[in-house]
């Protein structure tokens, strides 16, 4: 598909004003969140492009995130970024639930109920899914859309994961844990689903509620404190 020449003027006059105020998200209720996305192919000039991914990543990084899709940015097209890391966190990971269990306020030898890992920055283009088995995780989850708040979404444990790059080189990945969930969460962004079309509405709690009460380091204390059981998922078989 050719350029197309306005948006591409659209698009760099919102990346120039990000140098100075970032890129904004959009937040729930804005129609774009809930439309299914166009395909991606090409329709930005490849600077404007890169510098467009540049924007949404230091925004991304800024709030913190761990991902951000096109209509977050206000562009109905299908492509969104992720990234996480466990050396040097920008959010309370894997080492704040050390601390916890040296100050004892966490059990010694619980599993990471998320199976963390590394994902190094990914540009995905057209990305789509498959589950690689019925089974899912069930755990805590927020959106840059939705600040201030998380929720409980069962998502698959483990996917196989298509997407395209810069390029238009196509990928095949097996994605495991926190990847896998990060990978559908922004994923579904470009179908208009957001986590909580999917999450147990029950389990909602603001994050400085999940903080206060450990919610995202244990979904059994939350089950207990909040009343909700795995049984009253929301979430698509």
């Amino acid at each position: 598909m050719a350029v197309d020449e306005s948006l591409t003027k659209i698009v760099e006059k919102t990346v120039k004003r990000a140098k100075w105020r970032g890129l904004s998200v959009v937040e729930v209720g804005d129609p774009v969140l809930r439309k299914k996305c166009a395909r991606y192919e090409g329709q930005i000039s490849p600077q404007i492009f890169e510098k467009l991914i540049y924007s949404m990543r230091s925004c991304m990084l800024s709030k913190p995130g761990v991902g951000l899709a096109a209509p977050q940015v206000g562009l109905p097209f299908s492509f969104a970024i992720m990234e996480d890391h466990v050396a040097g966190a920008r959010r309370k990971g894997i080492g704040a639930e050390e601390n916890l269990r040296e100050e004892g306020r966490m059990e010694k030898g619980r599993k990471d109920e998320r199976e963390f890992s590394e994902f190094p920055f990914l540009v995905a283009i057209n990305p789509s899914y498959e589950p690689v088995t019925s089974k899912k995780a069930y755990f805590y989850e927020g959106c840059l859309s939705l600040p201030g708040f998380q929720a409980v979404v069962g998502r698959y444990l483990d996917i196989e994961a298509r997407w395209e790059d810069e390029k238009g080189e196509e990928h095949t990945k097996k994605l495991h844990g926190w990847p896998a969930r990060i990978f559908q969460h922004e994923t579904d962004h470009l179908s208009g689903t957001l986590y909580f079309d999917k999450c147990i509405t029950r389990s909602f709690a603001s994050n400085d509620n999940c903080e206060k009460f450990l919610f995202p380091y244990s979904i059994s204390r939350a089950k207990k404190e909040l009343g909700f059981s795995l049984k009253m998922k929301n979430d698509e078989d």
